[in-house]
């Protein structure tokens, strides 16, 4: 055997090597891509980070000696969708860690059944962590008959420790913002 011949197939069982490993990369990142949104949004629900509001099972209970908080309600529907959406009232001031139940109501505009899923959020940001939520129409998808008018409760409450944390002490007004968004069933679902 000359010393080429083996260069060349040591050569080779190092480019196999090389790319396999290549390979296994990007089947990883493409693997890692698919994860990063679902992942992202259990990092968010667990922690209020980029103001996801926080969920729980129950209230601590009204804290009157604490200064209220001001809750606006904020409704939104995507272009797609064909739905009128929008708070019973539009602001509210509750004490921290009162239950609170409101209402959103949705209407159908279409002769068709039609399916939203409804994405939130809470301004500003930082309050996100201190916004809990115990029922709310968006954790489930919603289905509306032709011409249905619906009321969707929401029962949340603001955790007293907003009025403790120096870097939200100062929040006077929390917005809970809603966008409903089309889900397109697939033809077998139909």
């Amino acid at each position: 055997m000359t010393a080429t011949s083996i260069d060349h197939t040591e050569l080779a069982a190092r480019n196999r090597k090389v790319a396999g490993r290549a390979v296994l990369f990007v089947l990883f990142m493409i693997g890692l891509a698919y994860a990063s949104v679902p992942l992202y949004r259990i990092f968010c629900q667990v922690t209020g980070f980029g103001g996801t509001p926080m969920r729980a099972d129950a209230a601590p209970g009204a804290q009157a000696a604490l200064a209220p908080v001001g809750v606006r309600f904020d409704a939104n529907v995507n272009a797609a969708l064909p739905w009128e959406f929008k708070p019973e009232t539009n602001k509210t001031r509750v004490a921290p860690g009162e239950r609170i139940v409101t209402y959103f109501t949705a209407k159908n505009l279409t002769a068709r059944s039609t399916t939203g899923t409804a994405s939130f959020n809470v301004t500003p940001a930082i309050a996100g962590q201190y916004f809990s939520k115990l029922e709310c129409f968006c954790f489930t998808e919603q289905t509306l008959t032709p011409g249905q008018k619906v009321e969707m409760p929401v029962v949340f409450f603001v955790d007293p420790k907003i009025r403790t944390d120096p870097a939200t002490s100062h929040i006077e007004e929390i917005t809970l913002s809603y966008t409903f968004y089309p889900v397109e069933k697939s033809a077998e679902a139909r």
